[in-house]
């Protein structure tokens, strides 16, 4: 099992690997090629930011060129690439809906790379827990319960506010 956090990435050709993540509004890229027996994964914070220093990782476009590059690297065919995404959930409807933001960049940038997204789990108002075994290209995901915060109608928070715990 390889554990991945916000601006990380992973690349595998081993059968047995699994890669996994927990997703709330960020997204998981999960790219592979069967035919090459390899697949990776990413996961980022945000679509966009300033580029330069340690901060460029947790951003889609240099998230989704390092796991590219680094597929390739290890042998994929480009035009073999396929891909699931993941997260991009919106669980603070008192905030920014930051997760369909991230979503609509991951989907264009598939779309502009000619990189075919065949399924996933995308949206809604939960985070999840997500598994993927890159060498077969399978995923398997759990919808993890509402925070407390969401499930409260007396919520202490007001719209614009941010509580810290």
């Amino acid at each position: 099992m390889i554990p991945l956090l916000q601006g990380e990435h992973h690349v595998s050709t081993g059968p047995d690997e699994v890669i996994s993540t927990v997703l709330g509004s960020c997204i998981a890229a999960c790219l592979w090629d069967a035919r090459a027996g390899l697949g990776g994964m990413n996961h980022f914070l945000l679509p966009d930011g300033p580029v330069g220093g340690a901060a460029t990782l947790r951003y889609g476009l240099h998230a989704m060129e390092l796991l590219i590059n680094a597929l390739l690297r290890h042998g994929a065919d480009r035009p073999s690439l396929r891909a699931k995404l993941f997260g991009g959930a919106h669980l603070q409807p008192h905030l920014p809906d930051i997760g369909s933001r991230n979503l609509a960049f991951a989907q264009d940038f598939l779309r502009r790379e000619g990189i075919p997204c065949i399924g996933g789990s995308v949206g809604g108002n939960r985070a999840r827990r997500l598994r993927f075994w890159p060498a077969e290209g399978r995923a398997q995901q759990f919808l993890l319960p509402p925070t407390a915060v969401e499930e409260s109608p007396a919520s202490p928070i007001r719209p614009g506010e941010v509580l810290l715990f």
